[in-house]
């Protein structure tokens, strides 16, 4: 049965009613908290099937409710992991769960047919463009926003160990103190740039013998989608 146009649940709603899985990210999921570190939420909602068989289609990704919240429509979500968008990616592996349903597990279960040797490219390339960043402020304010290039660094090595073991970690671990440094402005630029050209240089030897696969594993996600969605078509 087709909703009518008063009982299509607002954005918010799709949120609140809707969530499969949600998460915790950035400082805090990557062991990089300080006191002052907000609480980014991520999250992962459903829409019912049968809003899409309207014109006006559910939206693909929710701005909120809640401050630094943030969450994909499960399409939209399961779309961007399988192209190895670094973001979505390590949403799925957050040791910060918050929030699951048998569907969010289920999604979970697929994490590994996400992961390929496909995120060495976008991982690379989308460190090029923080990169970029980075060294405009440096032009133009004569230092980086320091928090960037903390981030920045540890993602590098992140994309670096993924493709060493096959495993994405988002715990800075042994690297924290030295990550915390670069954040309060304390390690000098010359040493960052060094720093993030090693763990580059080293995230492009470690491709070609990954224990990842090349490509995603596309067919088992899709059929999760479809199952999903015939489900909530009910």
């Amino acid at each position: 049965m087709i909703p009518s146009p008063a009982s299509v649940p607002t954005p918010e709603e799709l949120v609140r009613h809707h969530t499969v899985y949600s998460c915790v990210m950035g400082s805090r999921a990557f062991g990089l908290a300080t006191e002052t570190s907000d609480t980014d939420r991520r999250g992962v909602f459903l829409a019912p099937t049968p809003l899409f068989w309207r014109f006006d289609k559910p939206p693909t990704h929710v701005d909120g409710p809640a401050d630094e919240q943030f969450s994909w429509e499960l399409e939209r979500f399961c779309e961007l992991a399988l192209r190895a968008n670094p973001n979505i990616l390590e949403c799925l592996h957050s040791p910060l769960v918050e929030h699951v349903d048998a569907t969010g597990e289920e999604l979970l279960s697929l994490r590994a047919a996400f992961l390929s040797r496909q995120a060495h490219r976008t991982f690379v390339r989308y460190a090029a463009g923080q990169r970029k960043k980075l060294d405009a402020d440096v032009r133009q304010y004569g230092a980086p926003r320091w928090k960037h290039a903390m981030h920045l660094l540890r993602l590098l090595g992140s994309c670096r160990d993924l493709l060493r073991t096959g495993e994405l970690t988002l715990d800075a671990g042994d690297d924290r103190e030295r990550l915390l440094a670069v954040k309060r402005g304390e390690v000098a630029w010359p040493d960052v740039e060094r720093w993030m050209e090693r763990a580059g240089t080293e995230a492009d030897r470690a491709e070609p013998n990954s224990p990842l696969p090349r490509e995603p594993g596309r067919a088992r996600v899709e059929d999760f989608l479809i199952r999903t969605r015939r489900a909530s078509a009910c």
